[in-house]
């Protein structure tokens, strides 16, 4: 395999993101930007075009939140459009704590862009190598 640095892993990260929502990639979707200081606030409406995409988090801090940051970096750097994730679930055991990274609850996530007000959010309280196991068994039909 190959080892990619921060930069290149959230470019693949977001082409993957949009192809799978929007079926294009950055450079398809991508139109000049001759003044970006004239662009609306809020550009990147989230309506799913595509595939809805959920957030599924095993774990917390800053590694857990990394690629979550996709959508907002699509939004507000990249100024493209694209569709929000469609759920989000957390499983932790970190004790509830606003302004952590590790025991954010999800509506944090709300005030950066990462989720919408109405996107699904459940948080699992428990040690992730006790409860990944079942859910993926269960998903898997096993």
């Amino acid at each position: 395999g190959c080892v990619r640095s921060g930069t290149e892993y959230m470019g693949a990260l977001a082409d993957w993101y949009l192809q799978t929502t929007m079926i294009q990639n950055v450079c398809e979707q991508a139109s000049p930007l001759a003044d970006t200081a004239n662009l609306p606030e809020n550009v990147g409406p989230c309506a799913p075009n595509g595939a809805a995409i959920g957030f599924f988090q095993i774990g917390g801090g800053i590694a857990g939140d990394f690629p979550i940051c996709v959508v907002p970096m699509i939004h507000q750097d990249l100024r493209l459009e694209c569709p929000c994730w469609a759920y989000f679930c957390q499983i932790s055991d970190s004790t509830t704590s606003y302004g952590s990274y590790s025991g954010a609850v999800p509506n944090e996530k709300i005030t950066w862009g990462k989720l919408e007000e109405d996107t699904p959010k459940f948080i699992i309280e428990s040690d992730a190598t006790i409860v990944v196991p079942l859910i993926f068994a269960h998903v898997l039909g096993w």
